[in-house]
């Protein structure tokens, strides 16, 4: 691949229980920290305009690349390849054990935003503050099976398809291929270029990219069985906890898939101080397609989190 954009660099390695995690890092060492969290089929570059908005901040960044994407590896062949929630909600708290942060804001969208909220509702003790695109992300397995919209069914068309052996067999083949229609249909408004993609379609070469995408699909449909270590979090999830920290979440107006809302309907799940707003024009990317938005709103759940109870 021919790739002209800057990309984030050096990456540094952080040993967890299950992972070798490679991250990027940058601004100062002190207290304050956020770690921002890609979705699939992106990676940490969605980031590559929030960084310096956010170092110039005075905060540190850390940006990890989820299982199974970019360099972070499975430090034993046995482990399965688990992208059930609970294994990359885990991975965001057994990262902080790594790299000794004790609380930070979590700011995400897509997996990584369901991630954040996996952590900040079952660990909130660890989180000062938390940003999810499309407000409340933890699955209710126990009602996957209750049919939407004909028109947003269609726009979650992989869903289904990973359920297929055909479609583990395409996304082995064609990842990159699907990855590309995800972006456009996921993001009608956002014209990004060749080098963009490619420089993300990077990621999707992880040796375990596909056991790890097909499982998060089939588990959170209620097609594949969860892993048993992540068997008591599950259960955790499974009640739908609420998120008691401080919380600013974004809908976008041009999001293909996930129609904007005025965030209502959601309310009942943050029981701490919370923030709904909408970002005119941002697709389903909307770190990457309005980096200012997103800055604002970690700039805005840190200045709730720092007010008194």
């Amino acid at each position: 691949m021919n790739v002209h954009l800057p990309s984030l660099a050096p990456l540094h390695v952080a040993v967890t229980p299950a992972l070798k995690m490679s991250y990027y890092e940058a601004g100062g060492q002190g207290d304050e920290t956020v770690v921002l969290l890609h979705g699939f089929p992106y990676d940490i570059h969605t980031f590559h305009e929030v960084i310096p908005r956010l170092t110039a901040e005075g905060l540190r960044v850390v940006v990890p690349f989820l299982r199974g994407h970019g360099q972070t590896r499975f430090l034993r062949p046995d482990t399965p390849r688990s992208g059930q929630q609970a294994a990359i909600g885990q991975d965001v708290v057994d990262l902080m054990d790594a790299l000794d942060i004790d609380r930070a804001i979590l700011a995400g969208w897509d997996w990584g935003g369901r991630a954040a909220c996996v952590a900040a509702a079952a660990w909130p003790e660890r989180c000062t503050g938390l940003v999810s695109v499309n407000s409340y992300l933890i699955q209710d397995i126990s009602v996957a099976w209750r049919p939407i919209k004909a028109e947003l069914e269609a726009g979650l068309w992989y869903f289904y398809y990973f359920l297929t052996e055909r479609g583990r067999a395409g996304l082995t083949a064609n990842r990159d291929d699907i990855a590309r229609v995800i972006w456009i249909r996921n993001s009608p408004n956002w014209n990004f270029d060749d080098a963009t993609f490619e420089r993300a379609a990077m990621a999707f070469q992880n040796p375990d990219f596909v056991d790890v995408v097909i499982h998060s699909y089939r588990h959170r449909l209620g097609y594949a069985p969860g892993e048993p270590d992540y068997a008591a979090l599950e259960n955790l999830l499974a009640t739908q906890p609420p998120i008691t920290v401080p919380a600013v979440t974004l809908d976008g107006t041009a999001d293909g898939n996930f129609p904007a809302t005025d965030g209502t309907a959601s309310a009942h799940h943050f029981t701490g101080p919370r923030t709904h707003h909408q970002v005119r024009g941002a697709g389903h990317n909307l770190p990457q397609e309005a980096p200012g938005a997103f800055v604002d709103a970690i700039m805005e759940v840190r200045e709730m989190a720092s007010q008194p109870n």
